[in-house]
């Protein structure tokens, strides 16, 4: 057990220090407006040059100090949620790769980089969602590791495409791609592959799956490191994507994931995937305010994310430790009475992720509904962007109904307590980020101020929304209302919104059942058939049966048959030709 701690103390030690360095670099470089470029060159041979580049600006430095302080909290969160794990060090180990995956692919401003610490994502995120080794997680990691495979292959494309360009620099080229018509092609590319790793629709079904991995990973993963890449890709490409016609096809599928994953965490009764699909909508939030052209908004709104929904996991870890590994919230109730400092972190990241004002939601949060507002958009979006944000007050009441306020429905034993010191410690610390980061961005983010004139009634549309679904997931958690209930005796629309409109179903039995089995006749009919028998295995038979007719015509005195056999037919020839 030492050796474990000692492995946590120096993983969590570490990234803390590295934390503190990024934000004192990132406010140098930000109040002087400073970029460093940095190429180191690795291999010169004749004109061929191998080198690494990096980028070091407030944007990428300040991810980087989020990264790594919700990564040293989780860290040291692990040290007692993991406390039984025999293997902590391969863990851990498997997390702080994970991590430097991350910030490699914050910190490249080369294609070729960027697709070392994709890929690095992706397999890493596969061993650590097999982590606990069963039939369900089998199946959860391949769905993880075959969605995230399209994006790789879209991103090796772009490598093949941008030889053109004799750099994979690409932040050199964005300006002169962005008025090369052929260069959309990347584009197009680059928006695929952030659709895959940001989980948009119809690559969604793998996030949700993605939570058969441990508590402390589903903290890192869903907050600020693996869903996060695709939204940071699109902001560092998004000069590249102005003006093209493939946003607006983004941000019709942003909206409706927004929408999908808020419906579904209505409907969804394991604690840690109502998180996830809280990830989800959130994640298309980001990815729409991308697509409308506001990169700054929607790096805002995505670091704000961050902290609150890490301390969401890391409340939803503690709650399912003690109860006993249960994730059901219908076994769930009066947390608050028994366990009342988690209960209290877990009421506040709630309260941030619904937007509540002055936590560190309701800064991004109104702003992007305000920027909404007041661009140019169609009623379909302005309505997808409102019910989404009431559905998520929504399902955020219907969570605390379960958890806080119903009776404890479990077992008669209660193993309720809060003195779990080295959760508390780690979460704290992300609880006085979630109250207060949102207004510490809004002061270093936008060194302008936005003026936002609206009517009362638009401006006090969120809270009009806001206050409806919070009334709505009241009534419906407390069954207070039969006529409310009805559509849940609909039983195919309940199935169809419940079941992600049956995404999960599509990508499993269509990407793995029909792709697996057809990769296992080829195995069968290929690789066992007419391979075996014409190579390898087959080459060898072959051989053996010509060689072993040859060693029977060497035993047999056939050289005198022939001789006598070339006689006879020489002395035949010279008769006819006597004859004629």
């Amino acid at each position: 057990m030492n050796k474990n701690f000692s492995i946590c103390f120096i993983s969590f030690f570490f990234l803390f220090m590295f934390m503190l360095l990024n934000f004192f670099m990132m406010m140098y470089f930000m109040f002087n407006n400073i970029v460093i470029f940095m190429e180191w060159e690795l291999v010169s041979l004749n004109s061929t040059n191998i080198t690494m580049s990096l980028l070091l600006d407030w944007m990428s430095l300040l991810f980087m100090m989020f990264v790594s302080l919700i990564s040293s909290s989780v860290i040291y969160y692990s040290k007692s949620y993991m406390s039984l794990e025999l293997n902590l060090n391969r863990f851990i180990i498997l997390v702080l790769l994970f991590i430097m995956s991350m910030i490699l692919l914050i910190i490249s401003p080369n294609i070729i980089s960027i697709l070392l610490g994709w890929d690095g994502l992706g397999l890493v995120s596969y061993c650590l969602v097999i982590y606990y080794q069963n039939f369900k997680s089998y199946n959860a990691g391949m769905l993880t590791a075959l969605m995230n495979r399209v994006g790789d292959v879209f991103i090796l494309m772009i490598i093949s495409w941008m030889l053109n360009y004799g750099s994979w620099n690409y932040i050199f080229y964005l300006n002169f791609m962005s008025n090369d018509y052929s260069m959309k092609i990347i584009g197009s590319m680059i928006i695929i592959a952030a659709m895959t790793k940001s989980a948009q629709i119809p690559f969604s079904s793998w996030l949700p799956a993605a939570m058969a991995a441990p508590t402390p990973v589903s903290a890192l993963v869903h907050s600020s490191t693996l869903v996060t890449a695709g939204v940071y890709l699109l902001i560092r490409f998004n000069s590249l994507l102005l003006d093209m016609m493939f946003l607006k096809m983004l941000l019709l599928l942003s909206g409706l994931t927004m929408f999908m994953a808020g419906i579904s965490a209505n409907y969804e009764f394991d604690l840690k995937k109502i998180i996830a699909l809280s990830t989800l909508s959130q994640l298309g939030l980001m990815m729409s305010i991308l697509s409308m052209g506001l990169p700054d908004l929607a790096f805002f709104h995505l670091l704000s994310h961050a902290m609150f929904k890490a301390l969401l996991f890391m409340c939803a870890g503690v709650i399912i430790h003690l109860m006993n590994d249960n994730q059901d919230i219908r076994m769930m109730g009066g947390m608050s009475l028994y366990i009342p400092m988690t209960s209290l972190c877990m009421n506040i990241s709630n309260l941030a992720l619904c937007g509540i004002p002055f936590l560190a939601g309701f800064y991004s949060k109104d702003l992007i509904l305000d920027m909404v507002m007041m661009s140019n958009l169609n009623m379909l979006i302005f309505y997808l962007y409102y019910f989404s944000t009431g559905l998520t007050i929504f399902y955020t009441m219907r969570l605390l109904m379960y958890l806080m306020l119903n009776d404890y429905n479990m077992i008669s034993i209660y193993n309720l307590y809060d003195e779990d010191y080295v959760m508390l410690k780690s979460m704290l610390m992300l609880l006085f980020m979630s109250v207060t980061v949102g207004s510490m961005l809004s002061w270093m983010i936008f060194s302008y101020p936005y003026m936002i004139y609206l009517p009362m009634n638009l401006k006090l549309m969120v809270l009009y929304v806001s206050f409806i679904g919070l009334i709505m997931g009241y009534m419906i958690s407390n069954m207070s209302i039969y006529s409310v209930n009805k559509f849940l005796f609909l039983y195919k629309l309940s199935l169809f919104l419940s079941l992600m409109w049956f995404m999960p179903n599509l990508s499993t039995y269509g990407l793995n059942y029909y792709f697996l089995n057809l990769s296992r006749y080829l195995m069968k009919n290929i690789d066992m058939g007419w391979s075996e028998l014409y190579s390898g295995q087959g080459m060898v038979k072959i051989v053996k049966n010509y060689s072993m007719m040859n060693i029977l015509l060497q035993m047999n005195n056939m050289k005198i048959y022939m001789f006598s056999f070339i006689l006879w037919m020489m002395f035949m020839f010279i008769v006819l030709i006597i004859m004629y």
